[in-house]
């Protein structure tokens, strides 16, 4: 493999592109994830990113993140009862209900998946 150089000052650094990355949004439990490898595991972080595959990463985490968090919800909610009759009959006790189930739920998930 043959390097080109280029003249900065008195330095010659080597002439290195990286590959072009593909524009991919990345969700809510990505970006908490780039986040934490950026803040806290630092060489995973940079190797992901030298190799490539930081986005691919990122995008897998987020994807089964929201995945377990929506199969989460919906155990729960069938555990603990609630159901579409409650929706229907008390709608600030469905609403309280379910936002507590998907705090918990998320709470789990992020300690699995993306703080890990």
């Amino acid at each position: 493999m043959e390097l080109n150089y280029k003249e900065s000052g008195d330095y010659l650094i080597p002439d290195i592109q990286m590959d072009a990355q593909p524009e991919v949004q990345i969700g809510k439990y990505g970006m908490l994830r780039k986040t934490f490898l950026k803040n806290h595991r630092k060489g995973t972080y940079s190797g992901l990113l030298l190799t490539n595959g930081l986005t691919t990463h990122l995008t897998e985490v987020d994807s089964t993140a929201r995945e377990q968090v929506a199969l989460t919800v919906k155990q729960m909610a069938k555990t603990e009862g609630v159901t579409e009759q409650l929706k229907a009959t008390d709608q600030l006790a469905w609403v309280r209900k379910m936002n507590g189930i998907r705090a918990r739920a998320e709470e789990a998930i992020l300690a699995e998946l993306v703080y890990s």
